[in-house]
């Protein structure tokens, strides 16, 4: 399991607020930013890790402990990102090719995601 709660920013404004004003992510929180080519750091206190998704939920890249003030190349193809805790994708072994599930979505722009999990 990668997080339980997985909030989601898909609207203009909450895409570009993000992780900003975060003081930290804890274990089993992140965010999923759609649509996203790639992201920054710019403005947080904290590293995160980074996986980039394409249009069926496919890891297509991954950023481990993106420090603050720094991006991710941009990922042609990409539908989304999924910025996590520095330090989950190691331990849960997720890599580039590997399909992240998410499961109970909710419909309304920020809700949670209620978990995404790793499915190859």
């Amino acid at each position: 399991m990668l997080g339980e709660r997985i909030r989601v920013a898909d609207t203009g404004l909450t895409r570009i607020v993000g992780l900003l004003g975060e003081h930290e992510l804890r274990p089993g929180d992140g965010l999923l930013i759609l649509p996203s080519q790639g992201v920054h750091t710019w403005g947080m206190r904290f590293a995160i890790d980074v996986a980039v998704l394409d249009g069926e939920w496919k890891v297509i890249g991954i950023r481990h402990a993106l420090r603050p003030f720094r991006a991710t190349r941009v990922f042609w193809g990409a539908a989304a990102v999924l910025e996590l805790p520095s330090g989950t994708l190691s331990s849960s072994s997720t890599s580039v090719g590997d399909v992240i599930e998410f499961r109970a979505v909710s419909p309304r722009s920020g809700g949670p995601a209620n978990g995404a999990a790793i499915r190859s």
